[in-house]
């Protein structure tokens, strides 16, 4: 008998599918744009936001890809926070210090890359329903994230964004993240394939509208869940 098909080979199919009807030059419109208006009402279909996934053995850190745009790996600038804003009803700039004194979540992760490979670690960090709850701004639809990565970003929408295992982390496999993994915080989740993840966070901004993301613009689906 034939395996029957997952969640994720479902994605993969409609995913490839997408691409290759892409128009980069105008990645929003014809088929492709079509066929992104398809997917994401499928993906939000299948989505639970109370489901949360259990990944297996930590894969080595060394093995653990490493992603930048950046031709170097991005160094915080002196002073570095994290910038709360947007629709809230409470701004906030937050140090290093400030989220290691929020509630801190431990969670083992599998990151799937949109190229097909995968990789597992332990992350820990603040969820970001934690931040959304300090600044007022629990029932926003979408959340945008931005980094000093040469202005790389990423939205997403409420539910993916406020998930329990949607974090704002600060550290990797029990020690403090470095900078080839995103230091001094990144998104990290286990609802979202990789370009998504945004690493070398500098903003978040809680709003009524996705405003797209780096690889968005170019093609790549918006909603991109696992």
């Amino acid at each position: 008998m034939r395996k029957p098909l997952s969640r994720r080979d479902l994605f993969r199919i409609a995913g490839a599918l997408g691409l290759a009807a892409c128009d980069t030059g105008k990645p929003q419109q014809g088929l492709l744009g079509k066929m992104e208006r398809t997917n994401r009402s499928v993906e939000s279909f299948l989505f639970s936001p109370g489901r949360e996934q259990h990944a297996g053995d930590v894969t080595p850190e060394m093995a653990f890809p490493v992603y930048h745009i950046a031709p170097e790996v991005p160094i915080a600038p002196a002073g570095w926070k994290l910038k709360i804003g947007g629709l809230v009803a409470r701004p906030r700039e937050l140090s290093l210090e400030d989220l290691m004194g929020l509630p801190r979540t431990d969670a083992r992760l599998e990151h799937h890359c949109v190229e097909g490979w995968s990789a597992i670690a332990d992350w820990h960090g603040v969820r970001l329903s934690e931040i959304a709850k300090l600044c007022g701004a629990e029932t926003v639809d979408y959340v945008e994230f931005k980094s000093f990565d040469q202005g790389y970003w990423s939205s997403w929408d409420r539910e993916s964004a406020l998930h329990p295992q949607t974090l704002i982390a600060y550290g990797m496999n029990g020690h403090p993240l470095s900078a080839a993994h995103g230091a001094p915080a990144r998104l990290y989740s286990a609802v979202k394939l990789g370009y998504k993840q945004v690493k070398y966070l500098t903003e978040i901004n809680f709003l009524d509208h996705e405003t797209g993301g780096y690889w968005e613009a170019q093609g790549y689906e918006w909603y991109a869940g696992t």
